[in-house]
Protein backbone atom coordinates (compact mmCIF):
# COMPACT_ATOMS: atom_id res chain seq x y z
CA UNK A 1 0.00 0.00 0.00
CA UNK A 2 1.28 3.45 -0.94
CA UNK A 3 0.40 6.22 1.52
CA UNK A 4 1.04 9.94 1.12
CA UNK A 5 1.42 11.86 4.39
CA UNK A 6 0.80 15.56 3.70
CA UNK A 7 0.04 17.45 6.93
CA UNK A 8 0.50 20.99 8.15
CA UNK A 9 2.20 21.67 11.48
CA UNK A 10 0.51 21.03 14.81
CA UNK A 11 0.96 24.57 16.08
CA UNK A 12 2.64 24.70 19.47
CA UNK A 13 3.61 21.04 19.27
CA UNK A 14 5.20 19.71 16.09
CA UNK A 15 6.42 20.99 12.75
CA UNK A 16 4.92 19.40 9.65
CA UNK A 17 8.07 17.28 9.05
CA UNK A 18 7.86 16.06 12.66
CA UNK A 19 4.20 15.15 12.18
CA UNK A 20 5.22 13.12 9.13
CA UNK A 21 7.99 11.34 11.05
CA UNK A 22 5.88 10.31 14.02
CA UNK A 23 2.88 9.32 11.95
CA UNK A 24 4.99 7.17 9.62
CA UNK A 25 6.64 5.47 12.58
CA UNK A 26 3.25 4.46 13.94
CA UNK A 27 1.92 3.39 10.53
CA UNK A 28 4.93 1.19 9.84
CA UNK A 29 4.79 -0.29 13.32
CA UNK A 30 1.21 -1.33 12.76
CA UNK A 31 1.93 -2.70 9.29
CA UNK A 32 5.17 -4.51 10.08
CA UNK A 33 7.18 -2.04 8.01
CA UNK A 34 5.47 -3.05 4.76
CA UNK A 35 4.07 0.31 3.73
CA UNK A 36 5.37 2.56 0.95
CA UNK A 37 5.14 5.96 2.66
CA UNK A 38 5.85 9.30 0.98
CA UNK A 39 6.22 12.34 3.24
CA UNK A 40 5.14 15.72 1.85
CA UNK A 41 4.98 18.35 4.62
CA UNK A 42 2.75 21.22 3.54
CA UNK A 43 1.53 24.60 4.82
CA UNK A 44 -0.94 27.34 3.93
CA UNK A 45 1.62 30.02 3.11
CA UNK A 46 2.33 31.14 6.68
CA UNK A 47 4.60 29.55 9.25
CA UNK A 48 5.74 26.15 8.05
CA UNK A 49 6.02 27.17 4.41
CA UNK A 50 9.81 27.03 4.60
CA UNK A 51 9.72 23.48 5.98
CA UNK A 52 7.38 22.49 3.17
CA UNK A 53 9.80 23.93 0.61
CA UNK A 54 12.81 22.13 2.07
CA UNK A 55 10.81 18.92 2.22
CA UNK A 56 10.11 19.32 -1.48
CA UNK A 57 13.71 19.60 -2.61
CA UNK A 58 14.59 23.24 -1.96
CA UNK A 59 17.93 23.91 -0.29
CA UNK A 60 17.90 25.71 3.03
CA UNK A 61 20.02 28.88 3.14
CA UNK A 62 20.48 31.43 5.91
CA UNK A 63 21.34 35.10 6.30
CA UNK A 64 21.84 37.45 9.22
CA UNK A 65 19.18 40.15 9.03
CA UNK A 66 17.44 42.65 11.28
CA UNK A 67 14.77 41.15 13.50
CA UNK A 68 11.45 42.87 14.21
CA UNK A 69 13.03 45.16 16.81
CA UNK A 70 16.22 45.71 14.80
CA UNK A 71 18.41 43.19 16.60
CA UNK A 72 20.31 40.80 14.32
CA UNK A 73 18.77 37.36 13.79
CA UNK A 74 19.77 34.44 11.62
CA UNK A 75 16.88 33.72 9.26
CA UNK A 76 16.49 30.80 6.88
CA UNK A 77 15.10 30.86 3.38
CA UNK A 78 14.95 28.20 0.66
CA UNK A 79 16.29 28.07 -2.89
CA UNK A 80 15.66 25.75 -5.83
CA UNK A 81 17.15 26.87 -9.11
CA UNK A 82 16.11 30.48 -9.65
CA UNK A 83 13.20 30.25 -7.20
CA UNK A 84 13.22 31.26 -3.54
CA UNK A 85 10.75 30.70 -0.74
CA UNK A 86 10.80 33.26 2.05
CA UNK A 87 8.81 32.82 5.23
CA UNK A 88 8.32 36.26 6.69
CA UNK A 89 8.04 34.96 10.25
CA UNK A 90 11.67 33.79 10.03
CA UNK A 91 12.87 37.41 9.89
CA UNK A 92 10.03 39.60 11.15
CA UNK A 93 7.86 37.28 13.21
CA UNK A 94 6.17 37.78 16.57
CA UNK A 95 8.06 34.76 17.86
CA UNK A 96 11.34 36.67 17.39
CA UNK A 97 10.45 39.47 19.79
CA UNK A 98 12.94 39.44 22.69
CA UNK A 99 11.65 38.53 26.13
CA UNK A 100 12.13 42.12 27.26
CA UNK A 101 9.65 43.26 24.62
CA UNK A 102 6.85 41.14 26.04
CA UNK A 103 4.30 42.19 28.63
CA UNK A 104 2.70 39.20 30.32
CA UNK A 105 3.94 37.03 27.47
CA UNK A 106 2.38 39.29 24.83
CA UNK A 107 3.86 42.06 22.65
CA UNK A 108 3.83 45.49 24.23
CA UNK A 109 2.63 48.79 22.72
CA UNK A 110 6.17 50.05 22.06
CA UNK A 111 6.84 47.10 19.77
CA UNK A 112 3.46 47.53 18.10
CA UNK A 113 4.55 51.01 17.02
CA UNK A 114 8.18 50.25 16.18
CA UNK A 115 8.37 46.66 14.91
CA UNK A 116 9.71 46.51 11.37
CA UNK A 117 9.67 44.28 8.29
CA UNK A 118 13.22 45.40 7.44
CA UNK A 119 14.68 41.91 7.88
CA UNK A 120 12.24 40.45 5.36
CA UNK A 121 13.48 42.96 2.80
CA UNK A 122 17.05 41.97 3.61
CA UNK A 123 16.11 38.31 3.23
CA UNK A 124 14.72 39.07 -0.23
CA UNK A 125 18.07 40.69 -1.00
CA UNK A 126 19.84 37.50 0.09
CA UNK A 127 17.64 35.52 -2.30
CA UNK A 128 18.59 37.88 -5.13
CA UNK A 129 22.24 37.38 -4.20
CA UNK A 130 21.64 33.63 -4.54
CA UNK A 131 20.59 34.20 -8.17
CA UNK A 132 16.83 33.98 -7.70
CA UNK A 133 14.42 35.94 -9.87
CA UNK A 134 11.19 34.39 -8.64
CA UNK A 135 10.34 34.85 -4.98
CA UNK A 136 7.46 33.30 -3.08
CA UNK A 137 6.75 35.41 -0.02
CA UNK A 138 4.85 33.50 2.64
CA UNK A 139 3.34 35.90 5.15
CA UNK A 140 1.89 35.24 8.58
CA UNK A 141 2.92 35.60 12.19
CA UNK A 142 4.42 39.05 11.62
CA UNK A 143 5.22 41.48 14.44
CA UNK A 144 5.08 44.68 12.37
CA UNK A 145 2.38 47.10 11.24
CA UNK A 146 4.55 49.16 8.90
CA UNK A 147 2.83 48.62 5.56
CA UNK A 148 5.93 46.84 4.28
CA UNK A 149 7.93 50.08 4.50
CA UNK A 150 10.68 48.10 6.21
CA UNK A 151 10.87 45.74 3.24
CA UNK A 152 11.45 48.71 0.95
CA UNK A 153 14.19 49.98 3.27
CA UNK A 154 15.78 46.53 3.28
CA UNK A 155 15.91 46.69 -0.51
CA UNK A 156 17.56 50.09 -0.67
CA UNK A 157 14.78 52.69 -0.50
CA UNK A 158 15.21 55.64 1.89
CA UNK A 159 12.19 56.89 3.84
CA UNK A 160 12.80 60.53 4.70
CA UNK A 161 11.15 63.18 6.86
CA UNK A 162 10.77 66.85 5.93
CA UNK A 163 14.33 67.54 7.04
CA UNK A 164 15.77 64.82 4.82
CA UNK A 165 16.49 62.51 7.75
CA UNK A 166 15.88 58.78 7.48
CA UNK A 167 12.90 57.68 9.53
CA UNK A 168 13.36 55.21 12.36
CA UNK A 169 11.85 51.75 12.00
CA UNK A 170 8.20 50.92 12.53
CA UNK A 171 4.74 51.92 11.44
CA UNK A 172 4.28 54.87 13.80
CA UNK A 173 7.21 56.77 12.28
CA UNK A 174 5.46 56.82 8.90
CA UNK A 175 3.31 59.67 10.22
CA UNK A 176 6.36 61.89 9.62
CA UNK A 177 7.12 60.57 6.14
CA UNK A 178 7.74 63.32 3.60
CA UNK A 179 9.29 61.50 0.63
CA UNK A 180 10.72 58.18 -0.47
CA UNK A 181 14.04 58.06 -2.30
CA UNK A 182 14.19 55.04 -4.60
CA UNK A 183 17.57 55.95 -6.13
CA UNK A 184 19.28 53.17 -4.16
CA UNK A 185 16.54 50.59 -4.75
CA UNK A 186 17.89 47.21 -5.88
CA UNK A 187 17.77 47.24 -9.69
CA UNK A 188 17.51 43.43 -9.81
CA UNK A 189 13.92 43.79 -8.62
CA UNK A 190 12.88 44.94 -12.09
CA UNK A 191 13.52 41.41 -13.34
CA UNK A 192 12.12 39.57 -10.33
CA UNK A 193 8.62 38.14 -10.08
CA UNK A 194 6.95 37.95 -6.68
CA UNK A 195 4.13 35.77 -5.43
CA UNK A 196 2.37 36.86 -2.26
CA UNK A 197 1.16 33.66 -0.60
CA UNK A 198 -1.67 34.84 1.60
CA UNK A 199 -5.31 34.07 2.38
CA UNK A 200 -5.88 37.39 4.15
CA UNK A 201 -8.19 39.58 2.08
CA UNK A 202 -8.18 42.73 4.23
CA UNK A 203 -7.33 46.10 2.65
CA UNK A 204 -4.54 48.22 4.12
CA UNK A 205 -6.60 50.97 5.76
CA UNK A 206 -9.82 51.56 7.65
CA UNK A 207 -12.16 49.45 9.73
CA UNK A 208 -11.01 46.20 8.12
CA UNK A 209 -7.41 47.28 7.65
CA UNK A 210 -4.08 46.07 8.99
CA UNK A 211 -3.94 48.31 12.07
CA UNK A 212 -7.55 47.87 13.22
CA UNK A 213 -7.89 44.13 12.68
CA UNK A 214 -4.40 42.84 13.42
CA UNK A 215 -2.74 45.63 15.42
CA UNK A 216 -4.18 44.57 18.81
CA UNK A 217 -2.72 41.08 18.35
CA UNK A 218 0.69 42.76 18.10
CA UNK A 219 0.36 44.83 21.25
CA UNK A 220 -1.35 47.95 19.87
CA UNK A 221 -3.65 49.87 22.21
CA UNK A 222 -6.74 51.56 20.82
CA UNK A 223 -4.78 54.80 20.64
CA UNK A 224 -1.97 53.01 18.82
CA UNK A 225 -4.43 51.55 16.33
CA UNK A 226 -5.62 55.02 15.31
CA UNK A 227 -2.06 56.31 15.13
CA UNK A 228 -0.89 53.38 13.01
CA UNK A 229 -3.83 53.57 10.63
CA UNK A 230 -3.19 57.29 10.07
CA UNK A 231 0.53 56.63 9.57
CA UNK A 232 -0.21 53.97 6.98
CA UNK A 233 -2.51 56.41 5.19
CA UNK A 234 0.37 58.88 5.08
CA UNK A 235 2.59 56.14 3.62
CA UNK A 236 0.07 55.59 0.82
CA UNK A 237 -0.17 59.34 0.14
CA UNK A 238 3.59 59.80 -0.15
CA UNK A 239 4.12 56.59 -2.12
CA UNK A 240 1.47 57.72 -4.61
CA UNK A 241 3.60 60.79 -5.37
CA UNK A 242 6.49 58.49 -6.21
CA UNK A 243 4.83 55.68 -8.19
CA UNK A 244 1.44 57.08 -9.16
CA UNK A 245 -2.17 55.97 -8.77
CA UNK A 246 -1.33 52.28 -8.39
CA UNK A 247 -0.18 53.08 -4.84
CA UNK A 248 -3.73 54.15 -3.98
CA UNK A 249 -5.34 51.27 -5.87
CA UNK A 250 -3.10 48.71 -4.13
CA UNK A 251 -4.13 50.00 -0.69
CA UNK A 252 -7.71 49.02 -1.46
CA UNK A 253 -6.84 45.62 -2.91
CA UNK A 254 -7.68 42.40 -1.07
CA UNK A 255 -4.58 41.21 0.77
CA UNK A 256 -2.99 44.64 1.16
CA UNK A 257 -3.51 44.39 4.91
CA UNK A 258 -1.75 41.03 5.21
CA UNK A 259 1.21 40.80 7.61
CA UNK A 260 0.89 44.31 8.98
CA UNK A 261 0.56 45.74 5.50
CA UNK A 262 3.47 43.87 3.93
CA UNK A 263 0.88 42.77 1.40
CA UNK A 264 0.54 46.43 0.42
CA UNK A 265 4.21 47.06 -0.37
CA UNK A 266 4.36 43.70 -2.15
CA UNK A 267 1.43 44.59 -4.40
CA UNK A 268 2.18 48.29 -4.92
CA UNK A 269 5.96 48.28 -5.34
CA UNK A 270 7.07 44.70 -5.98
CA UNK A 271 4.13 44.03 -8.35
CA UNK A 272 3.43 40.77 -6.56
CA UNK A 273 0.69 38.39 -7.62
CA UNK A 274 -1.46 37.37 -4.67
CA UNK A 275 -2.45 33.71 -4.52
CA UNK A 276 -3.97 31.47 -1.82
CA UNK A 277 -1.14 30.14 0.28
CA UNK A 278 -2.18 26.51 0.09
CA UNK A 279 -2.32 26.66 -3.72
CA UNK A 280 1.20 28.03 -3.89
CA UNK A 281 2.56 25.39 -1.52
CA UNK A 282 0.80 22.49 -3.23
CA UNK A 283 2.23 23.72 -6.52
CA UNK A 284 5.87 23.80 -5.44
CA UNK A 285 5.55 20.52 -3.51
CA UNK A 286 4.10 18.98 -6.70
CA UNK A 287 1.55 17.12 -4.60
CA UNK A 288 -0.84 16.41 -7.47
CA UNK A 289 1.88 14.74 -9.55
CA UNK A 290 3.11 12.72 -6.56
CA UNK A 291 -0.39 11.38 -5.88
CA UNK A 292 -0.11 9.04 -8.86
CA UNK A 293 -0.45 5.45 -7.66
CA UNK A 294 -1.32 6.40 -4.08
CA UNK A 295 -3.87 4.31 -2.17
CA UNK A 296 -4.43 6.80 0.65
CA UNK A 297 -3.60 10.36 1.66
CA UNK A 298 -3.30 11.43 5.29
CA UNK A 299 -3.44 15.16 6.01
CA UNK A 300 -4.21 17.27 9.05
CA UNK A 301 -3.28 20.09 11.41
CA UNK A 302 -3.37 20.88 15.10
CA UNK A 303 -7.01 21.94 15.24
CA UNK A 304 -9.43 20.71 12.61
CA UNK A 305 -12.43 23.02 12.86
CA UNK A 306 -14.71 25.36 10.95
CA UNK A 307 -11.75 27.61 10.14
CA UNK A 308 -10.10 24.66 8.41
CA UNK A 309 -13.04 24.49 6.00
CA UNK A 310 -12.28 28.00 4.72
CA UNK A 311 -9.35 26.79 2.63
CA UNK A 312 -6.62 25.86 5.07
CA UNK A 313 -4.11 23.09 4.43
CA UNK A 314 -6.26 19.97 4.98
CA UNK A 315 -8.90 21.25 2.58
CA UNK A 316 -6.32 21.98 -0.11
CA UNK A 317 -4.86 18.50 0.22
CA UNK A 318 -8.32 16.89 0.23
CA UNK A 319 -9.24 18.81 -2.92
CA UNK A 320 -6.07 17.68 -4.71
CA UNK A 321 -6.60 14.06 -3.65
CA UNK A 322 -10.24 14.10 -4.75
CA UNK A 323 -9.11 15.20 -8.19
CA UNK A 324 -7.02 12.03 -8.40
CA UNK A 325 -9.67 9.79 -6.85
CA UNK A 326 -7.51 9.03 -3.80
CA UNK A 327 -9.27 8.66 -0.41
CA UNK A 328 -8.25 11.04 2.38
CA UNK A 329 -8.25 10.79 6.15
CA UNK A 330 -7.26 13.54 8.58
CA UNK A 331 -5.28 13.51 11.81
CA UNK A 332 -5.35 16.40 14.24
CA UNK A 333 -4.81 17.41 17.83
CA UNK A 334 -8.50 18.07 18.29
CA UNK A 335 -11.55 18.53 16.09
CA UNK A 336 -14.84 20.34 16.45
CA UNK A 337 -16.20 19.07 13.13
CA UNK A 338 -19.23 16.83 13.15
CA UNK A 339 -19.12 13.64 11.09
CA UNK A 340 -21.27 15.18 8.37
CA UNK A 341 -19.00 18.22 8.08
CA UNK A 342 -15.89 16.07 7.84
CA UNK A 343 -17.47 13.88 5.18
CA UNK A 344 -18.65 16.88 3.16
CA UNK A 345 -15.10 18.27 3.34
CA UNK A 346 -13.79 15.11 1.71
CA UNK A 347 -12.44 13.21 4.72
CA UNK A 348 -13.33 9.54 4.99
CA UNK A 349 -12.34 9.59 8.64
CA UNK A 350 -10.83 11.91 11.25
CA UNK A 351 -8.46 10.81 14.01
CA UNK A 352 -7.80 13.21 16.89
CA UNK A 353 -5.19 13.00 19.64
CA UNK A 354 -7.93 13.88 22.12
CA UNK A 355 -9.46 10.47 21.39
CA UNK A 356 -6.42 8.98 23.08
CA UNK A 357 -5.78 11.69 25.70
CA UNK A 358 -8.54 14.01 26.85
CA UNK A 359 -6.13 16.41 28.58
CA UNK A 360 -5.30 19.01 25.92
CA UNK A 361 -2.07 20.10 27.65
CA UNK A 362 -0.81 16.53 27.57
CA UNK A 363 -1.84 16.24 23.93
CA UNK A 364 0.35 19.24 23.16
CA UNK A 365 3.29 18.01 25.25
CA UNK A 366 3.12 14.40 24.05
CA UNK A 367 1.90 14.97 20.50
CA UNK A 368 4.64 12.89 18.89
CA UNK A 369 4.00 9.80 20.98
CA UNK A 370 0.25 10.10 20.56
CA UNK A 371 0.59 10.50 16.80
CA UNK A 372 2.53 7.26 16.68
CA UNK A 373 -0.30 5.56 18.54
CA UNK A 374 -2.78 6.98 16.04
CA UNK A 375 -0.60 5.77 13.18
CA UNK A 376 -0.60 2.25 14.57
CA UNK A 377 -4.36 2.45 15.02
CA UNK A 378 -4.83 3.62 11.43
CA UNK A 379 -2.68 0.75 10.12
CA UNK A 380 -4.79 -1.72 12.05
CA UNK A 381 -8.01 -0.40 10.58
CA UNK A 382 -6.53 -0.34 7.08
CA UNK A 383 -5.51 -3.98 7.45
CA UNK A 384 -8.95 -4.93 8.75
CA UNK A 385 -10.63 -3.13 5.85
CA UNK A 386 -8.35 -4.89 3.37
CA UNK A 387 -9.18 -8.29 4.84
CA UNK A 388 -12.87 -7.43 4.81
CA UNK A 389 -12.75 -6.42 1.14
CA UNK A 390 -10.82 -9.60 0.31
CA UNK A 391 -13.41 -11.74 2.09
CA UNK A 392 -16.27 -10.03 0.27
CA UNK A 393 -14.52 -10.56 -3.08
CA UNK A 394 -14.08 -14.27 -2.40
CA UNK A 395 -17.70 -14.53 -1.42
CA UNK A 396 -18.81 -12.79 -4.59
CA UNK A 397 -16.67 -15.23 -6.61
CA UNK A 398 -17.96 -18.19 -4.57
CA UNK A 399 -14.37 -19.11 -3.64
Amino acid sequence: MRIIIAPDKFKGSLSAPDVCTHLEKGLQRGAGGNLDVVRIPVADGGEGTLDAAVGSGFTRRSAVVAGPTGEPVTADFAVRGNEAVIEMAAASGLALLPAGALVGGRPGPVEARTATSLGTGQLIGAALDAGCNRVILGVGGSANTDGGAGILQGLGAALLDAGGNELPAGGAALARLDRIDFSGFDTRLKHTRFVLASDVDNPLLGAQGAAVIFGPQKGATQQDVGLLDAALARFVEVLAREIGHRAIKAAEAPGAGAAGGVGYASLAVLAATRRPGIDVVLEFTELEQRLAGADLVITGEGSLDEQSLLGKTPMGVARAAAGQGVPVIAVCGRTTLEAGQASAAGFEDVYALTELESNVDRCIAEAGQLLEQLGTQISGRLAANTLSRSARTKEDLHV
